[in-house]
């Protein structure tokens, strides 16, 4: 008998509290993702020189677990003009998501900031082999996370514009040179 009054003192407790059910489908009552999840991969932008992070070096491609990757290279015309640090630059890129786990490795081997975990987690399709991701919308995917999230590069000699990248490299420089004398 206790135990059923316990029961329905629960039940009562809950009746009175507003819920916490987001309406899934309808966009304007969905909940907000969190900055730190993890959706599918996506390629991005260095709008310093207009031109993908990407060079394709392909060390993502070769560290999948799934093999759900595949890039091509091709050199990049504007090193040989002086407008970019990177020699070679990506050609095509696909990743067919309805094979990609979400592991992130291909984030944690990039070694030029070229891809990330975007918030897009609703690209489903109906046809089995429909949810493939060309370069462009790889691209686009990652400009939209960059402009929501406010991204940044985490290394600056991964910045394309030579001119930028030497400036930044000097400022960090001049600081940890300021720091270096504030701790002796």
């Amino acid at each position: 008998m206790l135990g059923s009054i316990k029961g329905l003192k629960v039940t009562l407790a809950t009746m009175m509290r507003k819920p916490v059910t987001a309406q899934y489908p309808i966009p304007s009552k969905r909940l907000d993702i969190e900055k730190r999840f993890m959706g599918f991969p996506a390629l991005l932008w260095d709008d310093s020189n207009s031109e993908p992070y990407c060079t394709g070096c392909m060390v993502c491609v070769r560290e999948c677990p799934t093999q759900c990757m595949s890039a091509t290279m091709t050199d990049n015309d504007k090193f040989s003009e002086e407008k970019s640090t990177r020699k070679k630059i990506i050609e095509s890129f696909e990743i067919n998501l309805s094979r990609c786990i979400v592991c992130g490795i291909c984030v944690d081997v990039c070694n030029f900031d070229a891809i990330e975990m975007s918030h897009e987690h609703e690209l489903s399709k109906f046809q089995r082999n429909a949810n493939r991701a060309n370069l462009e919308s790889l691209l686009d995917m990652g400009k939209a996370f960059q402009a929501k999230i406010g991204w940044k590069p985490v290394q600056v000699k991964n910045i394309g514009d030579p001119v930028l990248r030497e400036k930044l490299q000097a400022e960090a420089k001049a600081k940890l040179d300021a720091k270096m004398e504030d701790s002796s």
